[in-house]
């Protein structure tokens, strides 16, 4: 009988319309009962988003054709209520514990260019009518979902649809409202994990985009916490689409570096946004770092580096980061790869600690950019400009190297004792995954700190190791010590990029392993 009522009278109302419209095209009056009558039906079939076990009687029936057939109808109402409809059968709650049946109506919905037709509705949809706003989140959300079901729509709605190009016209608006915040969350979620959608959105002037729309940020705070969130949703983007290089060199051609440098010195809250997209920007691309380096960014770098930046305000959206599951954002292998970006999920953290947190986050994001700064530059007068940062004030920048050094390394010392602990619990833990928990920990960041270390210890410098040796011996440690890091990352060192690059980045980490001896 369920059967027979995911057909009927569904399947008769549709068709009663089609009829009418076909045979009175210039009399709307002829066929406005059967669309009212079309209308009640589809808003009996939300009731189906109760029952996500019925999804499979729901496409082999048709219904799922009829319904996507639907959302190019020429009435936009009927659109709309299509729209809505899928938004509801999607929703993620409802097919959370439902994923067979999910995947199902999901399978359907593309097989029948839902995802093309979704996104042809929106062109007609104008913000300016309530209905049609809604009808146009109700469409993100969608897509959103779908993606959530299959992840490989992320990459397909952007090479079949326009939905890109809509996404950006969206963001260039200046004013904001909750659809400009959603496009902006869409983006992130489509350029997260794609270098295809990140190249396809550099190539169509993305990277431009999105640096005037952060831009509009430079000199003032987001209005509203949705304002806020919306503003880190687009820093995302930005560091997301600079992973390929050619996205970076689009970022240095456009200023980018000279942009992130003024928000850094407004210290308006975007600041530690501004730190993360310069990290992206620097790692592996010494244009980046030259250009950086010209502009006079050691001068505002090294002082947030020293923690002389207490006076930026505090962004509990950019903290947020950590509990969205949607920006858990893992870009790379980073157990096996000398550079990595990531986004970890954590337990949802008190005011208090997000803080502290936040703090941390803009820590290791200095600390990643001045290694960034070190592999980029490796000789000539911008060397010993950033070389003689560290000798400067009685060398109070090794002072804070070391003090980070020491911090991190008692962390992760800590963790390791704790799986060491769970084993002789007789819990299994692979090595992979103590070693991926020791980087959770802190142990990335204590790497890229042994190697700025040894940077510095290979810079023909006297008072520099002098310097190190001191702290080390102060602290209890021993060249030993920053050694037995150095091999650690050595080995990890994955070949992503290529062997070359592995041969290449493994050499450069020996030299200092050998110097240290």
């Amino acid at each position: 009988m369920h059967r027979l009522g995911l057909r009927y009278p569904w399947s008769a109302a549709s068709n009663a319309n089609t009829a009418a419209r076909l045979k009175y095209p210039d009399n709307p009056d002829k066929f406005a009962e059967s669309e009212l009558e079309l209308h009640d039906e589809l808003q009996k079939l939300k009731i189906l988003a109760g029952a996500p076990e019925l999804y499979p009687d729901l496409v082999s029936l048709g219904t799922v054709n009829s319904i996507t057939g639907l959302l190019n109808h020429d009435n936009t109402d009927i659109a709309i209520d299509a729209v809505t409809l899928l938004q509801d059968l999607t929703d993620a709650d409802v097919i959370e514990d439902n994923d067979e049946p999910a995947q199902v109506l999901v399978d359907a919905l593309i097989e029948n260019n839902a995802v093309e037709l979704l996104v042809q509705n929106l062109a007609r949809l104008n913000d300016s009518d309530p209905d049609e706003s809604a009808a146009i989140y109700n469409t993100l959300s969608t897509i959103e979902n779908l993606i959530e079901v299959k992840p490989s729509v992320s990459e397909l709605v952007c090479e079949k649809t326009k939905l890109l190009k809509w996404l950006q016209a969206r963001i260039k608006i200046r004013e904001f409202d909750s659809n400009k915040q959603y496009a902006s969350e869409i983006l992130a979620i489509l350029l997260q994990n794609s270098i295809a959608n990140q190249k396809r959105f550099g190539q169509m002037n993305g990277v431009d985009t999105l640096l005037q729309a952060v831009a509009m940020y430079k000199s003032k705070d987001p209005k509203t916490g949705d304002e806020e969130e919306m503003v880190e949703n687009l820093f995302d983007c930005l560091c997301c689409l600079l992973m390929p290089l050619e996205n970076k060199e689009r970022f240095v051609k456009a200023e980018g570096v000279e942009l992130m440098i003024i928000i850094m010195n407004q210290k308006k809250l975007c600041y530690g946004s501004a730190i993360r997209a310069l990290d992206f920007a620097m790692t592996n691309y010494p244009p980046a770092c030259e250009r950086f380096i010209d502009v006079m960014g050691l001068k505002t770098a090294f002082p947030a580096f020293m923690g002389k930046a207490s006076s930026v305000p505090f962004s509990y959206a950019a903290s947020a980061e950590t509990d969205c599951a949607h920006k858990c954002f893992s870009f790379m292998d980073h157990s096996k790869l000398p550079c990595f970006k990531l986004y970890f999920l954590l337990i949802p953290l008190s005011k208090k600690n997000k803080k502290k947190r936040y703090k941390e986050e803009l820590e290791e994001r200095l600390i990643s950019l001045i290694a960034s700064l070190f592999g980029g530059i490796l000789r000539g007068s911008r060397r010993e400009r950033l070389l003689s940062k560290f000798v400067e004030n009685e060398c109070e920048k090794i002072d804070r190297i070391m003090e980070l050094y020491v911090r991190y390394s008692d962390r992760v010392k800590a963790e390791t004792e704790r799986l060491n602990q769970l084993e002789l619990d007789d819990l299994e833990i692979d090595d992979e995954e103590k070693y991926n928990r020791k980087l959770d920990s802190g142990l990335y960041t204590l790497q890229l700190i042994a190697v700025i270390l040894g940077h510095l210890w290979t810079s023909e410098h006297s008072r520099m190791k002098a310097r190190i040796e001191l702290l080390l011996k102060q602290h209890k440690l021993t060249k030993k010590d920053v050694k037995d890091i150095l091999q650690e990352y050595h080995d990890n060192i994955g070949d992503l990029d290529g062997p070359e690059e592995k041969e290449r980045a493994q050499s450069k980490i020996l030299k200092f392993i050998s110097a240290f001896t």
